[in-house]
């Protein structure tokens, strides 16, 4: 039990066991950007349609979006744009997990893949806050491209010196996990979050043996050597905005020395 006005303050941890708890695209958005910074949303406009003319038990695939809609205040399952962290602009993309588990369709894709461009074209630092079920089965293949756009965007954006954070939320799962999220500079996971591609029952059938409760947690793959760190909740602002400090594209030439050198600091 939690007193919720101490847990907000708190920013949604549990003060007792550390336990963080999932944000909405709004908190992370407080939680991350400058005070009084505004947010300059991109590409909102672009919305998921039905290429696949989708339907299951439970109804049609519009009617599904349109709940997600309704029940987040979101138009699709990430928010796009440019802020403000620490003084330094950045291009900011947060994945909504509330929206249909944060799945990655054809619009969530599009969105990401315009961010870099736009990381690249205005040469800011690009940070992207990943909590996602992976690929979003009712749009099949049009889902499993965005994986390769996304990925080839974050290749050009790194080919031009341009530096890339990521923060994997919980939970950071199958499709982002095996695209865009993996191929950051940084990568910073939240403490406790769950990071991997399968699910434990996969894991389970292909090794034969039972997930333990650790199993793929931001700490099991620290120590695996997947990603660079485990931050809390309180210090990420800080952490993020000293890292753009060290990897500022003034570097450029110096690119992995750079990468190397802020993860050391890291550790």
């Amino acid at each position: 039990m939690h007193y919720r006005p101490e847990f907000e303050a708190g920013l949604h941890v549990c003060a007792r066991c550390n336990y963080h708890d999932r944000l909405t695209v709004g908190q992370r958005l407080d939680l991350l950007l400058d005070d009084g910074e505004a947010f300059q949303e991109l590409a909102a406009d672009v919305l998921t349609s039905d290429p696949l003319n989708f339907s299951r038990p439970s109804g049609r695939y519009p009617d599904r979006v349109a709940k997600a809609q309704a029940s987040t205040g979101r138009s699709e399952a990430v928010v796009c744009g440019v802020g403000h962290i620490q003084g330094h602009e950045v291009a900011l993309g947060v994945m909504e997990f509330g929206f249909i588990a944060g799945s990655m369709g054809g619009a969530a894709g599009e969105r990401i893949a315009r961010l870099f461009e736009l990381a690249q074209e205005r040469r800011i630092p690009l940070v992207m806050v990943t909590s996602s079920g992976g690929a979003r089965q009712d749009e099949g293949v049009f889902a499993l491209m965005q994986m390769a756009k996304t990925t080839a965007a974050a290749a050009r954006l790194a080919a031009a010196g341009v530096p890339y954070i990521a923060l994997m939320a919980d939970p950071t799962l199958a499709g982002v996990t095996a695209s865009f999220a993996a191929v950051a500079d940084i990568i910073i996971g939240e403490p406790g979050a769950t990071i991997r591609f399968a699910g434990s029952r996969v894991v389970q059938g292909t090794l034969s043996r039972r997930a333990q409760a650790d199993d793929h947690t931001a700490e099991w793959v620290l120590r695996r050597g997947m990603i660079d760190a485990v931050v809390p909740r309180r210090d990420q602002r800080r952490t993020i905005g000293r890292l753009i400090e060290l990897l500022a594209p003034a570097q450029v030439s110096r690119r992995a020395e750079v990468v190397d050198a802020a993860r050391t600091r890291l550790g």
